[in-house]
């Protein structure tokens, strides 16, 4: 269940008053407990709306009205949206929330949102849900970061000091596979290869390039694979097995590992190797 938290303006507020540093150390506590219970989607403060327009919609014409508008107690200060398996699971969380306008009364309103399913009898052949999940889908992917990893052979060390030499490459990071958390499966490590690059992140540029001895010395350099980190695991499913589709090979099922929540590897139907993966922690530098 969605739902909107707003926190409703005051005289204080539309004044432009700034929290005190007691208030804001106790929201930014709230706001820690809000993610660390998962239902946190976002959050913000507006600025006071005489930094803010209205526009005016009637028939044909449209009027432009800049603020300060006065009706304080119908103007918002500020909201968080949550997901939350209840109505009164939000009230509960609403109660905890420190005063946002501290010597002022002031008030939080809750409300839900529609579901495109709710304007189902305005949409009888479906087609504005159709429309619905393909927006959705388009501001997931925008969402989406793309990396290069390139697999050396073996040759990975000798690699890196190259760019360095020549590209002036940074070492952000890199794990041995001797230094893993979780031991290799039997018999995917040639033999020889426990002191090999396992995983490195250098930058070049402006991009983060990642990159790896892979597990043996057999394949040839042959290119990269792209590496696709999704925020969210119902996008990474979806493209994962779009790419494995229509004759694309799955490398590696997706999976939890030590460094993601859910990491697979595929190979599409022209040949594209490609990670998908979910963000893990950042990892601690070199």
């Amino acid at each position: 269940m969605k739902v909107m938290v707003m926190v409703k303006a005051s005289a204080g507020s539309e004044a432009g008053k700034m929290p005190s540093e007691a208030l804001m150390t106790a929201m930014m506590n709230f706001n820690e407990e809000l993610v660390k219970a998962g239902i946190m989607e976002s959050g913000d403060g507006l600025k006071p709306t005489s930094q803010g327009v209205r526009v005016r919609f009637d028939g044909s014409q449209r009027v432009v009205t800049t603020g300060p508008f006065t009706e304080t107690n119908e103007l918002i200060a500020g909201y968080w949206i949550w997901n939350v398996s209840s109505m009164e699971e939000a009230i509960e969380w609403v109660k905890k929330c420190p005063n946002p306008m501290e010597e002022e009364a002031s008030d939080i309103e809750i409300r839900t949102f529609y579901d495109i399913e709710d304007f189902a009898d305005a949409d009888p052949e479906g087609k504005s849900r159709a429309q619905d999940a393909a927006l959705r889908q388009a501001l997931a992917m925008q969402k989406v970061e793309v990396n290069n990893y390139l697999f050396f052979s073996g040759r990975c060390d000798e690699a890196l000091a190259f760019y360095q030499q020549h590209l002036n490459a940074a070492i952000k990071f890199l794990i041995r596979f001797n230094e893993s958390p979780d031991p290799m499966p039997e018999g995917m490590l040639q033999a020889g290869f426990e002191n090999k690059v396992m995983h490195a992140e250098f930058s070049l540029g402006n991009a983060v390039v990642m990159a790896s001895d892979g597990c043996n010395d057999v394949e040839k350099f042959s290119g990269f694979r792209l590496t696709l980190t999704v925020p969210s695991e119902d996008e990474a499913r979806r493209i994962f097995t779009a790419l494995a589709s229509n004759g694309g090979t799955v490398d590696m099922p997706l999976m939890q590992t030590f460094w993601s929540p859910l990491y697979g590897q595929v190979t599409d139907q022209f040949g594209v190797g490609w990670m998908v993966m979910l963000p893990g922690e950042e990892p601690a530098q070199s």
